[in-house]
């Protein structure tokens, strides 16, 4: 944030000299403090902490707010600049440092003091969308912790078994969902916590829990209902009532969508989206691993059980086949493939794959999208033949290449070249090039973005 360093006359103003004389209430360290304008004088003091390095960060929670902040720590006087609806200083306070308010009107605001850093920010991290249907989302926040694994050695090199239970969950911060149809012009108001926690959310919260992704991310997971079909929505995820994620954007399939979504699956933790199955009997919303038919799941668990014994025929921890890739990487792809395949995931077109949606007039792709009729055989032969039509999208061609790259070269793995038909099975050009050698330059450099355009199944 832009810290003003205002000048020396402005210590020579009557009122400006009285209020920071007199504070009226210190503000203790290590301490989030709420104020409304109602309740405290227009001009406002408070006494700051002495510290070696001191942040003070102010955010307002209301787009009709005024309040200026000014900050004296004992030598110098400074104005806080706010942007977006929040800002900060850092530096040495002494004994008679302060921080003013003027302008205070009936809004409220937040005063943040540390020794430890800034408190208000826009974290860096988004959330993730995980797929919708037409009237249900799920929805994930940023990362919060990352799963930690001893590598294993040899002659005891042993890998997590086809269904393992999810490890213990760590400590988590407390996330907060906020979601409304973008008409409702989240983006407009101050991107603040206290001002994004006072809208209403959209539909309703089904589900809340902590889960471990495919990629070792560990993520707060909303399963959402109520939803309006062809909308689109604004996401937030706020974090410790303070740092605001997003916004992120999806919207919803038509009224017509048919296809249930399946989540929480230990053995496919990153398999969040709509399959093509009859939908999930009551009470139950969605598919999870309680609920999905036992004749989808067993020959999946069986495929990567026969695999991992395979895989352990090679003196993984002794023997390497790549000074990059180990065994446990080998496995983790091949699950990660195998999860993308095994459960068809179904789409439509998107209303905005003609141009980007990041506002610019470049043309954006289309998505790997293939007509499934009715009656027709799915791509995996254990799921049920349904009598809806439906739209599949096609995983993407660089899951399989991550198997062939993470894994030795005696299993034989092998995908299909982009230069023939691979596109028949697989998003090509997407995430890679397609070129042979050439990892990136794809067209979009990702199997989805912020702005709810999902190319491919990355899984």
């Amino acid at each position: 944030m832009r810290i003003a360093p205002l000048q020396a006359c402005f210590l020579c103003l009557p009122s400006a000299c009285v209020v920071l004389a007199q504070a009226q209430q210190s503000l203790p360290l290590n301490s989030l403090s709420t104020f409304s304008g109602s309740s405290i004088s227009d001009p406002a003091t408070f006494g700051l902490p002495t510290s070696s390095s001191l942040t003070v960060s102010v955010a307002i929670c209301s787009s009709q707010a005024s309040e200026r902040f000014f900050l004296t720590n004992g030598s110098d006087v400074f104005e806080i600049q706010l942007e977006s609806g929040f800002g900060s200083w850092t530096g040495p306070s002494s004994n008679n440092a302060s921080l003013l308010v003027e302008s205070v009107g009936q809004s409220t605001f937040e005063v943040a003091v540390s020794n430890n850093g800034t408190v208000h920010e826009i974290l860096d991290a988004l959330p993730l969308f995980g797929d919708s249907s037409a009237n249900q989302a799920i929805l994930f926040s940023p990362p919060f912790a990352f799963e930690t694994t001893m590598d294993p050695t040899y002659p005891n090199y042993t890998l997590p078994s086809a269904n393992s239970s999810l490890p213990e969950t760590p400590s988590s911060p407390i996330f907060d969902l906020v979601f409304a149809p973008s008409s409702a012009q989240l983006t407009s108001l101050p991107q603040t916590g206290c001002s994004l926690a006072n809208m209403s959310s959209a539909g309703s919260v089904e589900l809340n829990d902590a889960w471990l992704r495919g990629s070792g991310e560990w993520r707060s997971q909303w399963f959402v209902g109520g939803l309006s079909p062809s909308t689109n929505y604004t996401v937030y995820v706020i974090q410790d009532q303070v740092k605001v994620s997003g916004p992120i954007y999806f919207v919803t399939k038509s009224s017509s969508f048919p296809c249930p979504l399946v989540h929480s699956l230990p053995y496919c933790p990153s398999t969040a989206y709509a399959v093509p199955l009859l939908p999930p009997q009551s009470p139950a919303l969605a598919y999870d691993a309680t609920s999905l038919p036992t004749n989808i799941s067993d020959p999946l668990l069986q495929y990567m059980t026969n695999f991992t014994t395979m895989l352990l025929t090679f003196g993984c921890g002794r023997d390497l086949y790549s000074p990059l890739q180990t065994c446990s990487d080998c496995q983790r792809e091949y699950r990660s493939w195998l999860c993308s395949v095994s459960f068809p995931r179904c789409s439509e077109p998107s209303p905005t794959s003609s141009e980007s949606s990041s506002g610019s007039n470049v043309q954006a792709p289309f998505s790997a999208l293939q007509p499934q009729p009715s009656g027709v055989s799915p791509r995996n032969p254990l799921f049920p033949v349904v009598n809806y039509t439906y739209t599949s999208l096609l995983p993407c061609l660089e899951v399989c290449h991550a198997v062939d790259r993470a894994c030795p070269y005696f299993l034989g793995i092998s995908c299909p070249v982009p230069q023939f038909n691979a596109d028949a099975s697989y998003g090509v050009g997407f995430i890679d090039s397609g070129d042979p050698g050439v990892v990136g330059q794809g067209t979009t450099g990702m199997a989805q973005d912020r702005w709810g355009n999902v190319w491919c199944n990355g899984n």
